[in-house]
């Protein structure tokens, strides 16, 4: 018996990635996988902003922005239109609105006891830094399958 080789297997697999992209079956399934991005980090977003009991009204737009990601992404699987018009509508949003959120919670580390003199410590107590370009990815993979070629 021989074995494959891992080379092997995944150049054959980075291959068929670069045909389904090609002939442009690789759209519906980024639609796909933003719509339940959209949705799981928007059930995320709304527990971690519900800890800080929603102290800033702009703690509800991502959670907001979750729903419509879904159904963009739902609609981009189905329509081809929807995936050129409103998916990039929607992805663009979410990525503005991550990108706020990243300042926003560089704003709330600086205003906890010590602001970035005390990083470390308000790194680990206070809003996750990062957090929000999670959301930026999901908005971003929107973008990307709205500019994929689409099967015919």
């Amino acid at each position: 018996m021989r074995r494959r080789s891992w080379s092997r297997s995944g150049t054959r697999e980075a291959v068929r990635l670069v045909e389904d992209v090609r002939h442009g079956r690789f759209e519906r399934s980024l639609a796909a996988l933003t719509a339940a991005g959209a949705l799981v980090t928007a059930g995320e977003i709304y527990f971690e902003h519900d800890k800080a009991s929603f102290g800033n009204p702009w703690m509800w737009v991502p959670v907001a922005l979750g729903p419509v990601g879904a159904v963009a992404g739902v609609a981009g699987v189905a329509s081809r239109r929807a995936a050129k018009i409103a998916l990039p509508i929607a992805g663009a949003a979410i990525v503005a609105n991550g990108l706020q959120g990243v300042y926003l919670h560089a704003r709330g580390i600086h205003q906890k006891p010590g602001g970035f003199h005390n990083l470390r410590y308000n790194l680990e107590m206070g809003p996750p830094l990062l957090a929000p370009l999670l959301v930026t990815m999901v908005g971003g993979m929107a973008i990307l399958a709205a500019v994929l070629r689409r099967e015919k």
